[in-house]
């Protein structure tokens, strides 16, 4: 349940707080706000959230000295980013101490919501009762061939990348066991490696269907009433985003951008991009597929 998850929203907006309150608290989340780093930490000091959102410039309390923190006082918490300037050293930043995933200014309600659906599975997987690791379900020459792939990347430079990648060819998605089964082996914490997994759109945790379908929630594709398209998918193929049909025919999952604006609203099923998608355009494109 929403209501079940203390959310801190950190910015020195008020109406990026106002914005998160009002998204948020319509979905049943419970949400709090605070104006800078500074005033979090006093206030995690008292009270504890599962999750925090931050911005990261901000005065006397930068967001990565309090993502720091946190790590360190509230480790169990989770982290997303809120930033206008998501620039790559920013980014490599904020992955290096641990967090989720980030939303960027400006945002839509679809992306916030997006992005805080995911966090709060990252925060239920690592919840005390999680499921017993079964590693041995993977077969042997499928481990040998990932511990080949670490052998080959694990001495360069900013090898966990190209590793998940072919790790995920191998596997067809990364599971908590293989990013386990990875981080041992490039000297790597697993946290360090499931918020790379969890950051980047191109890797998943959960099995992929034979055809693949991406709904960009961007804010061009938002305004262009992209959600009717993708709760139709949901209604048709009785799936949520996230899941794999039945027959496991499709997944679904979405996006923030898919760099396509021009021809929004868009959807891509593998790596096809189909442009200005309506509820019933798409359920034909799809039909194609089936």
């Amino acid at each position: 349940m929403a209501d079940d998850v203390k959310i801190l929203v950190v910015d020195d907006e008020p109406i990026i707080i106002r914005s998160c309150e009002t998204v948020l608290k319509s979905e049943g989340f419970n949400v709090e706000g605070v104006l800078g780093g500074k005033e979090a930490i006093l206030r995690m000091e008292q009270t504890s959230y599962d999750l925090v959102f931050t911005d990261l410039k901000m005065p006397e309390v930068d967001g990565i000295t309090l993502i720091r923190w946190i790590k360190q006082k509230r480790p169990d918490t989770g982290i997303v980013i809120i930033t206008g300037y998501p620039s790559q050293d920013t980014i490599k930043d904020a992955l290096e101490v641990g967090i989720i995933d980030y939303v960027p200014k400006p945002f839509t309600p679809a992306v916030l919501l997006d992005v805080t659906q995911r966090a709060v599975e990252w925060i239920r997987r690592k919840a005390p009762v999680e499921k017993k690791e079964k590693e041995g379900e993977f077969p042997p020459s499928m481990l040998q061939e990932i511990d080949r792939v670490i052998t080959q990347y694990k001495n360069k430079p900013g090898s966990s990348i190209p590793v998940l990648q072919r790790c995920q060819q191998i596997v067809g998605y990364l599971p908590p066991e293989i990013q386990k089964h990875i981080a041992k082996g490039l000297n790597l914490t697993p946290a360090q490696v499931h918020s790379v997994v969890s950051f980047y759109s191109f890797f998943t945790m959960k099995p992929r269907g034979d055809h693949n379908i991406r709904i960009c929630l961007g804010t061009a594709c938002y305004v262009k009433r992209v959600e009717e398209s993708l709760n139709k998918i949901k209604e048709e193929l009785k799936i949520d985003v996230g899941d794999v049909t039945q027959d496991k025919k499709f997944s679904l999952e979405t996006v923030r951008c898919l760099g396509a604006c021009g021809l929004a609203p868009v959807m891509v099923i593998d790596e096809e991009t189909y442009g200005a998608v309506n509820p019933k355009k798409v359920m034909e494109i799809i039909e194609g597929y089936a």
